[in-house]
């Protein structure tokens, strides 16, 4: 009775039907996740994972940053106190006039009997690094749910409008930049009160405001704040500056450039804006009336 050995390597699926199933279960993952969100809560348990081995990655970083900041010279240190007191005198006079404004302003308010302005808290956060993928601008705060940080909370820096907190984690919290592609900011110029979308061109120091005509009252530097009709962004932050107007018979829409008025790219720390007042709830739409039908008439 002849005996074969046992194969020395087991063969299981060829690599083609491997391929072919791991290739049709991503389809169907990326599908389902679109369409019905079935991975966000697993992508919040990988995060929450994941998020002291991306601290740790961090740490040879922020050592060095902190070594670098311990050996400042004390005539920089000297000058910067100076700037700084300069800076706080002549800002104190400001104040006093903005209080006597936001006084006045109040008063009006109450005269006309408009609703008041809510004022919305904010939280200070960290940038601690920009997203891993090349196409898209967006960077990582260190302040997630476990700090009251929401979805779709508007960010700022110290010169105006940075993003939009896109995903909210634990501990962490995604921003979409002004300058990300998918980005529509509602804004209105201040010098003439226009009001206007600009859109963001997938890259750094560069938006652009579309849909406006020709004839559109727009100059080079004009400052485009944010306009609060959507109820996301509180009116008045400081979106971007109008840095190039393109005229061309052919279209029926101008090309303006803007450049944001913040440090996208820039600044380390930001603060995110709390949560305003809820808008009311949208008219339902006007019934289309019903046409009543006419019979044709009988020949004689």
């Amino acid at each position: 009775m002849e005996h074969t050995a046992p194969p020395f390597f087991k063969r299981g699926p060829s690599l083609f039907a491997r391929l072919s199933f791991f290739s049709l279960l991503s389809l169907v993952l990326l599908y389902s996740d679109a369409r019905f969100h079935y991975m966000e809560q697993m992508r919040r348990a990988i995060a929450v994972v994941l998020h002291p081995l991306q601290r740790l990655a961090d740490f040879p970083g922020e050592v060095g940053e902190r070594v670098s900041d311990f050996f400042v010279t004390q005539s920089s240190l000297r000058r910067e106190n100076e700037r700084l007191r300069h800076e706080n005198f002549v800002n104190s006079g400001l104040l006093q006039t903005q209080q006597a404004l936001l006084a006045e302003n109040e008063h009006l308010r109450a005269l006309l009997q408009m609703r008041a302005r809510i004022e919305r808290g904010s939280l200070a956060a960290e940038i601690l690094y920009s997203a891993r993928d090349p196409f898209v601008r967006k960077v990582v705060l260190d302040k997630g749910s476990s700090a009251g940080v929401r979805q779709g909370a508007a960010v700022i820096d110290s010169k105006g409008l940075i993003g939009q907190v896109h995903r909210v984690f634990p501990w962490a919290s995604e921003v979409s930049l002004i300058t990300d592609r998918d980005q529509a900011i509602p804004v209105q110029i201040v010098r003439n009160g226009l009001r206007a979308v600009v859109f963001g061109l997938g890259y750094d120091g560069a938006l652009e405001l579309r849909f406006m005509p020709l004839n559109a009252d727009i100059h080079n530097g004009d400052l485009l704040v944010t306009s609060g009709i959507d109820g996301t962004y509180p009116p008045g932050l400081p979106v971007a500056t109008v840095a190039n107007i393109e005229h061309n018979a052919a279209y029926p829409f101008a090309r303006i450039t803007c450049t944001p008025a913040s440090g996208v790219g820039s600044h380390r720390q930001a603060l995110v804006l709390g949560k305003g007042e809820a808008l009311p709830d949208r008219p339902p739409p006007a019934e289309a009336p019903k046409l009543r039908k006419t019979k044709p008439a009988r020949a004689q």
